[in-house]
């Protein structure tokens, strides 16, 4: 009933009975299962052969219940991005949720969007495409390692940003207080104010939407506007955040700390570091900022401090570096290296090509 009263289900309808749209949905044998059959097969007329993995097991069928290339390894295969080659034509929308079902991962055939991108997607074509959004949005927010792509859709749209720590809980304060509609992470996580909680279906859902709005007067076309075609025409617009993330677990705990504590000292002697950069890769953007990020809760006044290392670069590139764990048993350090790109006619390299000079 509150996802009827949130998205255009109709449009959803007639979308998912186009005999040109295919969609497959894998909820990993975790408890999104249940909810996709009523939501997707039930209420809005999918296949039932559109759901992978759906019936909820206590051990998730033995499987690793996370929304990833990687361990969400049947749904990859079938949206054609997997090592093995099959005749079979992918779906045109793919999706997945965790065990919880309150992150999620969105593909096209054979494409895969990236969090950071999708959070962007989603609050740039909210207004149009969710009848919930209608109104405006009241703000956006992601997480400080997450892209800067959602910056860039805020900026554009006059729309209310913020950059929170990592920890959902800073985005419930913001949407409590009526201060963000949309809001999400690198680490798979989207939702909105219509629970204040990240939520993997609601996740999907908006990505219909979308994909359906883009449709409306295409549905009998000859092809109909793709995941793909949604993601190159926003990097056409907004430019794009090529971005990974590197985890190195299990490190010696002071190690750590130490590596932490001296890339703070660095940011002191800027020029050392670019001259320093300068020698290994000429090519790269030079560093016009840096700093320990901390974040000051504009709702209840609470300071979060040493949430992360960031490393900023003239061009819009940044270097981010982030420890937890830093327990007896081993701590894990986290590297984010994000480099944007406005030249729309570089927006379609190789993220592996485009990072190679930060990397």
């Amino acid at each position: 009933k509150l996802m009827k009263t949130i998205f255009d289900f109709e449009s959803i309808k007639k979308l998912l009975a186009s005999p040109k749209f295919s969609f497959c949905f894998d909820g990993l044998h975790g408890v999104a299962g249940a909810y996709a059959k009523r939501m997707f097969v039930d209420e809005l007329g999918a296949s039932e052969s559109s759901l992978l993995n759906c019936v909820p097991k206590e051990d998730f069928g033995g499987g690793h219940p996370d929304p990833n290339l990687t361990y969400a390894k049947e749904l990859v295969e079938r949206m054609g991005l997997g090592k093995s080659s099959s005749n079979v034509e992918p779906p045109e929308f793919g999706a997945a949720a965790d065990g919880d079902a309150d992150r999620n991962m969105v593909l096209g055939k054979r494409f895969f969007v990236t969090p950071s991108d999708s959070v962007a997607i989603i609050a740039a074509n909210a207004v149009q495409s969710i009848p919930y959004f209608a109104s405006g949005l009241k703000g956006v927010a992601r997480s400080m390692p997450t892209s800067a792509a959602l910056d860039v859709v805020a900026k554009n749209l006059n729309l209310k940003f913020f950059e929170v720590p990592t920890g959902w809980k800073f985005f419930g304060n913001l949407m409590d207080a009526g201060m963000c509609s949309v809001c999400g992470e690198e680490s798979f996580g989207t939702g909105s104010d219509h629970i204040r909680e990240k939520d993997g279906i609601w996740a999907v859902l908006a990505w219909l939407s979308i994909i359906a709005y883009k449709n409306k007067d295409n549905l009998g076309g000859d092809k109909l506007v793709s995941v793909e075609d949604i993601v190159l025409q926003h990097w056409a617009t907004y430019g794009r955040h090529y971005y990974t993330r590197y985890d190195y677990e299990n490190v010696d705990a002071e190690a750590a700390k130490e590596l932490m504590a001296n890339l703070v000292k660095m940011q002191s002697a800027l020029s050392d570091v670019n001259k320093l950069i300068k020698e290994i890769q000429p090519d790269v953007a030079e560093v016009v900022s840096a700093d320990e990020f901390e974040y000051k809760d504009p709702v209840d006044g609470s300071v979060s401090k040493h949430q992360g290392i960031r490393y900023l670069f003239g061009d819009g590139s940044r270097l981010v570096f982030r420890l937890s764990g830093t327990g007896s048993v081993g701590a894990t350090i986290r590297i984010y290296i994000e480099q944007y790109e406005k030249d729309s006619s570089k927006t379609g390299r190789e993220s592996s090509d485009a990072l190679s000079p930060l990397v």
